[in-house]
């Protein structure tokens, strides 16, 4: 079974706290199961992304938006900073969605997103997406059942419109324990160098962590499309965490059928003098 079949998420997921640290691909014997070990395959497999990612780029006929969701510590920044460390910038746009601004609230909740989705021949990452507009309103109150049920509708719709436009989608869930947030989180209030990630906020949703448990469930199974797909991460490991979304995203690329474009000229009647 390869990493697209295992880890998709399935038609009814349970967020259960006891599978965020599961550690599937983690070797058994020998060096295997360290983290050294598992930051060295992770290596190996970035740099077949990265041949992709050049294949693509030069190509300019396919795009890739990689959706990272999770809870606040889950690993979204680290998992995007150690998965494109060998790509070359001028082929990847990473973008966050925070809460929307003042100018953002006065269009609809996709207006802000669809302005960053990916180009012919480029890979987007969003930290956050149109996904936070079905979970933060929800728990919080702001919109109920039936506009919930209206805005996973216009989800489905906007994915597929991206789909069937050239884009290929993958959704990925960083599926952390509330034990391994609490550890996270605590790090952040003991290292002065982590301050700066420390947000009060994060301990008001923390103590919601049920709720947006419910809200994720709901929304990955309501908008789990073949051409959208989810996948859950266990990802209370850092390292196995990594190793298995950069398994996902080589995996993705090979299915897209990327190849190399055709010279520009006929280069056995061109010489560099």
């Amino acid at each position: 079974m390869n990493a697209l079949e295992r880890f998709r998420a399935p038609k009814n997921p349970k967020l259960r706290d006891e599978d965020a640290g599961l550690t599937p691909l983690r070797e058994k014997n020998g060096e295997g199961g360290t983290k050294q070990r598992e930051r060295a395959l992770t290596a190996e497999l970035i740099g077949q992304v990265a041949h992709f990612q050049e294949m693509l780029f030069a190509s300019r006929k396919q795009k890739l938006l990689l959706i990272l969701q999770g809870m606040d510590t889950s690993g979204k920044d680290g998992t995007t900073r150690v998965l494109f460390s060998q790509i070359s910038p001028m082929g990847i746009r990473a973008t966050g969605f925070a809460a929307p601004s003042e100018r953002e609230r006065a269009h609809d909740y996709l207006w802000r997103v669809h302005a960053h989705v990916p180009g012919n021949g480029m890979i987007a990452v969003f930290n956050r997406s149109h996904y936070e507009d079905v979970l933060v309103p929800r728990v919080l109150g702001d919109i109920d059942g039936k506009e919930t049920k209206r805005r996973h509708a216009q989800i489905r719709d906007f994915e597929r419109m991206l789909s069937e436009t050239g884009t290929t989608i993958m959704k990925v869930f960083l599926h952390i324990s509330k034990d391994e947030q609490k550890k996270r989180l605590q790090e952040r209030l003991d290292d002065p160098e982590k301050h700066w990630k420390f947000d009060p906020t994060d301990l008001t949703v923390r103590a919601q962590w049920d709720a947006y448990q419910r809200a994720y469930e709901d929304a990955i199974a309501v908008t789990n499309a073949d051409h959208a797909p989810w996948y859950i991460v266990p990802a209370d490991s850092k390292t196995h965490r990594n190793l298995i979304v950069a398994n996902l995203v080589l995996e993705t690329m090979r299915g897209m059928k990327l190849s190399w474009p055709a010279p520009k000229a006929d280069l056995d009647k061109l010489k560099v003098e």
